[in-house]
């Protein structure tokens, strides 16, 4: 029952971990559940919403890959929430407020990855995937009424960004999780796109962190649970995060903006924004959920929904037929 787990937490948890029984609270006052604590109700509302649905068919690196076994936003969100849950379980944080924190980081994310970001931010001044994951839970889902999520993974999903500032320590889990997940997955995705290969990467990291994807994402892991134990923080050592930083980089150069990706960055980058364009002048073809919000809102909601699959048809449908 809800209360047992609540004196669990008060028992068990650091003593700087966050509460469920504490919680700051939701947007609209609601009834407890009699099973589940606060953050273990957002998790599983989370799961059951069609955002997290979605993901499956979103791009996190390469957009319609070859191989079956390249990530998807929806792969890259799961393998978040196991790093993050192993952290926050050895540090004795919230482990149900990390995973859903995790859960729901990249629900905003737009079609084709970071190029569709990049579109729509340049179409739409201070668009980002954590201010519209954030949109999603608080405004969007459940037919506009939102999720209803307490207010402190409704914060790590808005602040997990490298830029952001987590008002908890889970929040923080999720900022490092989602950075030691992604550059270690990104790379494993090149490996086997044939893009680069073990040989390419950078010694003096690999020297550091290890030679395979799981000994660095191991290293990584250990290095934030030793460098936070016994502490009110969650950190990295600058040591590790420097060599993983080199890493983060080396995607950038060789990965990420190769020029064939920039060749595919622009034919992606068209789409968004032909789909701006558009729907900016036939506002009344958005459906009709959507026309209650000011016309940009309303076109960039739309747009950032859409999974690749999806845009591409549309597109095609709206310019090609």
């Amino acid at each position: 029952m809800r209360v047992d787990w609540e004196k669990w937490e008060e028992d068990y948890l650091a003593t700087w971990a966050s509460k469920s029984s504490l919680t700051l609270g939701r947007q609209r006052p609601e009834e407890e559940c009699v099973v589940r604590t606060a953050y273990q109700r957002d998790r599983d509302r989370i799961i059951h919403c069609k955002s997290f649905r979605r993901l499956k068919h979103k791009t996190q690196v390469f957009i319609a890959p070859k191989s079956d076994h390249h990530r998807t936003r929806l792969t890259h969100t799961l393998e978040v929430a196991q790093i993050s849950r192993t952290i926050a379980r050895a540090l004795r944080l919230n482990e149900d407020l990390t995973e859903a924190i995790a859960l729901g980081h990249d629900l905003g994310h737009t079609p084709f990855g970071h190029s569709g970001e990049r579109a729509l931010a340049s179409l739409s001044l201070g668009f980002s995937h954590n201010k519209q994951s954030w949109r999603v839970v608080r405004l969007l889902e459940n037919e506009g009424c939102g999720l209803n999520l307490t207010s402190e993974v409704e914060d790590g999903i808005m602040q997990h960004t490298s830029k952001g500032s987590p008002r908890t320590l889970e929040g923080k889990i999720i900022q490092l999780s989602d950075r030691i997940a992604y550059v270690n997955h990104d790379i494993d995705d090149a490996i086997r796109a044939g893009i680069i290969t073990e040989v390419d990467l950078p010694k003096a990291p690999c020297a550091l962190l290890g030679d395979a994807k799981s000994k660095r994402i191991h290293t990584m892991v250990l290095d934030v649970i030793m460098t936070s134990e016994g502490n009110p923080l969650v950190s990295m050592s600058p040591p590790c995060y420097e060599a993983m930083s080199q890493l983060r980089k080396f995607l950038f150069e060789s990965v990420y903006f190769r020029p064939q990706a920039c060749v595919e960055e622009e034919r992606y980058q068209k789409i968004i924004r032909d789909f701006y364009l558009y729907y900016m002048e036939n506002f009344e073809e958005l459906p009709q959920e959507y026309r209650q919000r000011t016309k940009q809102e309303a076109v960039c909601d739309y747009i950032a929904g859409m999974t690749d699959t999806f845009a591409l048809d549309e597109h095609m449908r709206i310019f090609l037929s």
